[in-house]
């Protein structure tokens, strides 16, 4: 059984709401983008789907090859303002203006061909990096305690949530206006309301984190400038890490898998087209409370205790879907709050554990690479959904289901074994991957002692301290 949680100070709950605040334009950036933006591209602008498509994909493999590069010179960085906060400072204004570019071209007074969408889709993924790993790596070094790792996270957690929460109810409220009047929504109207909304939050949000979140020192001693490729070549060689690596693409997979077949099922298996957008909305509701409840169940029992607790919950509810007949609307409807308040809770606890991770390896090896270790958790976030897609959608076509037109009762079925079915695998799998991992509260204790001792100045200067 733990032994009683006790908190050191850390920072304060204001702080912490500063640091997070950038967390929620940047994640009401991230669905738009990859729900609304390609139709609107496709059918109102009409470039075409196969090219839309190859934009799409090619930014995504730009944005995938930028994030260990602005994770190793990040850490590089040093100024009198600190490591991180330069880089967010200048992504700010990038990020914004090329979301606004990507969202609503119409206030450029332009009609956007491909070279306008892959241009801007190239400079808004540069400015999300330059956020997005400065930001995580910051969070990481927030505090250097165990529990108050996860706290930093959880304020980042609910921030994120309460962005996708806010840019999905935009477009309904936007409808639900049109309905009124007996219209609808233009498209371009929608996608410029999100765009706005992102730049309009992300100023005074990065102001707060720059203004008024501490950022620690900077390490005293230069690190060595160690090249890209030996930097990816020394992550290769940390077993905690690739494991921690493996369990979150197992999370994001579990999560992006039934996420692209969510409306599928609501509209097809279950018959219900009308609330397919209304459930979805109601997971995300209930999502902003999930950062707290997993935060406090990450007291009791530890970082990955808590993800093997979190991902067999997840396991539970998605096997649950099994049961789920169709027209049984309130079983559903049950399930979707239960996944609401589960949500993200791998998540969560995997990103502290990466600043555990980095504290293990500057002992070992005296270099600060903070930075490039969330760079690659990034990677792995961002992998498993796009390979979700990819399997997800071709599988159940393979299996005969053909949306918008009648299926047989076999194919709705096998809709729903792998909407149900394949989650739960992943998520058993991100379990199996961190049960039993060795680093845990009172493992850490004892790397942050070794580092506070090296760090003193009675400790012999440039050399790292070996791992116990």
């Amino acid at each position: 059984m733990p032994r009683p949680l006790k908190l050191t100070l850390g920072p304060s709950n204001g702080q912490l709401a500063a640091f997070a605040a950038p967390a929620l334009p940047l994640a009401a950036a991230g669905l738009p983008l990859s729900v609304y933006l390609p139709p609107f591209y496709v059918t109102e602008l009409g470039l075409g789907l196969p090219l839309v498509g190859a934009i799409f994909m090619l930014s995504r493999v730009w944005d995938a090859l930028s994030d260990p590069l602005i994770g190793v010179l990040c850490d590089r960085t040093r100024t009198r303002f600190g490591r991180r906060k330069p880089w967010i400072a200048a992504g700010a204004p990038l990020f914004a203006l090329a979301a606004l570019a990507v969202f609503a071209p119409g206030l450029f007074g332009v009609r956007p061909g491909p070279l306008w969408l892959g241009a801007w889709l190239f400079l808004f993924y540069l400015g999300w990096t330059m956020l997005q790993i400065p930001l995580s790596a910051w969070g990481g070094e927030l505090s250097s305690q165990y529990h108050q790792r996860s706290r930093v996270q959880a304020f980042s957690h609910v921030s994120a949530a309460l962005g996708l929460l806010t840019v999905l109810i935009l477009p309904a409220v936007l409808d639900g206006v049109a309905a009124r009047t007996g219209g609808q929504a233009p498209a371009a109207l929608e996608t410029a309301l999100m765009g706005g909304f992102v730049a309009a939050t992300l100023a005074p949000a990065v102001i707060a984190a720059l203004a008024f979140a501490p950022e620690p020192p900077s390490p005293a001693a230069p690190q060595p400038r160690l090249r890209l490729a030996a930097a990816l070549a020394q992550l290769a060689r940390e077993p905690l890490l690739l494991r921690v690596l493996a369990s979150d693409f197992a999370v994001t997979l579990g999560q992006s898998v039934r996420g692209s077949l969510f409306v599928f099922f609501v509209s097809a298996y279950m018959g219900r087209p009308d609330l397919a957008a209304g459930l979805f909305l109601l997971q995300f509701v209930f999502g902003v409370f999930a950062g707290p409840i997993w935060l406090k169940v990450g007291y009791r029992l530890g970082k990955h205790r808590t993800v093997v607790a979190g991902e067999l919950v997840q396991v539970a509810i998605n096997l649950a879907l099994l049961a789920v007949g169709r027209g049984e609307l309130p079983l559903l409807v049950g399930l979707t709050i239960a996944q609401g308040l589960a949500q993200g809770s791998g998540n969560l606890m995997l990103r502290a554990i990466v600043a555990d991770i980095a504290d293990k390896q500057r002992l070992e090896s005296g270099e600060e690479r903070t930075g490039l270790f969330f760079s690659v958790f990034s990677l792995a976030g961002k992998a498993g959904p796009a390979l979700a897609v990819g399997v997800a959608l071709p599988l159940v076509g393979a299996l005969g289901f053909h949306p918008g037109r009648p299926n047989a009762p076999a194919t709705l079925e096998a809709l729903k074994w792998v909407f149900a079915a394949g989650p739960a695998v992943a998520h058993l799998i991100s379990a199996a991957l961190v049960a039993g991992f060795p680093l845990d509260e009172a493992r850490h204790r004892q790397i942050r002692a070794a580092l506070d001792l090296h760090a003193s100045p009675h400790s012999a200067p440039g050399a790292p301290a070996a791992a116990e």
